[in-house]
């Protein structure tokens, strides 16, 4: 998949050499500009001797107005990062904030409010609801807040996604790429402070998850959104402005200006140092939800 051009491509952080280790894993941005970051994340899933370290003392910051990828080997960290990051998981240890708000401080419902309001989601599973049209569906998450849409932002969104035809289907008139971009315009109609995607072309084949990828670098680009994907696939990550790279539970590095090339080597460079360093019981050594290794 070809990288989407655009004016808002920034160099950001220097490019890391190779595996930085823990030194890597402190690459929050100094002036405060990033939309969210975690600090000193540490995630436990188990206890005892069940017990799975899933993050690892992780601290990043995902810039405003940037798009960046996190990637890592099946039981990376990598979706429990992204989880804690949004509010959908709470951390062990550490802290995680949207902004300058810390989510390990704020009640359920104050939880609940911020993540309708300031943060969007995009996942494998298009998760749109089958009863409504392809308009109510985008609509939906403002309509529950009790908010008016923003017209002219809904038009522009729906213009963007190129449904303007189809705002009177429902999901199941639509093909998959479809409702992943119905489900991206849903992320972006409430103009969230930042949008997660966790593995958001999964279910698609290569030409409907690189519209949605498209899709997702125009919102940053032309809308001034910042949006955080997790992702195993280079060529999907190869359209993001920076990539983080997650090896059991740790930040290793980090990748400015990625390519599909360079991404799968620097993967496969993580993939040879795990077959000559097995996983231990520190990580479970496999890919066990809720309870064993992370994805």
């Amino acid at each position: 998949m070809s990288r989407p051009a655009g004016p808002l491509r920034s160099t950001g952080p220097r490019d890391t050499a190779g595996d930085g280790g823990r030194s890597a894993g402190t690459a929050v941005p100094p002036d405060g500009t990033a939309a969210a970051r975690v600090e000193g994340a540490t995630k436990v899933y188990g206890s005892g001797d069940a017990a799975v370290r899933a993050l690892d003392g992780v601290s990043v910051g995902f810039p405003a107005g940037r798009f960046t990828a996190i990637m890592g080997p099946s039981g990376s960290g990598k979706s429990t990062l992204m989880h804690c990051a949004a509010g959908l998981d709470t951390l062990t240890s550490g802290a995680a904030y949207i902004g300058g708000t810390e989510l390990g401080s704020l009640g359920d419902r104050q939880l609940t409010l911020l993540r309708r309001e300031r943060i969007g989601f995009v996942f494998q599973s298009f998760n749109l609801v089958p009863t409504l049209t392809v308009a109510e569906n985008i609509t939906l998450p403002i309509d529950l807040a009790g908010r008016r849409p923003d017209r002219e932002w809904v038009e522009a969104l729906v213009d963007v996604v190129g449904l303007g035809e189809r705002l009177l289907h429902r999901p199941g008139e639509l093909s998959g790429g479809q409702q992943q971009r119905v489900a991206v315009a849903r992320a972006l109609a409430g103009r969230p402070d930042v949008v997660f995607a966790d593995e958001p072309t999964g279910n698609l084949d290569s030409r409907s998850g690189g519209e949605v990828l498209d899709l997702l670098g125009r919102a940053v680009r032309d809308m001034g959104r910042t949006v955080v994907m997790v992702t195993h696939d280079p060529g999907a990550a190869a359209h993001a402005d920076e990539v983080v790279f997650l090896a059991d539970g740790r930040l290793v590095d980090r990748m400015t200006a990625p390519t599909a090339g360079r991404v799968l080597d620097r993967m496969k460079a993580f993939d040879g140092r795990r077959q000559d360093h097995p996983a231990g019981p520190r990580d479970g050594g496999g890919d066990r939800r809720r309870g064993g290794a992370p994805a």
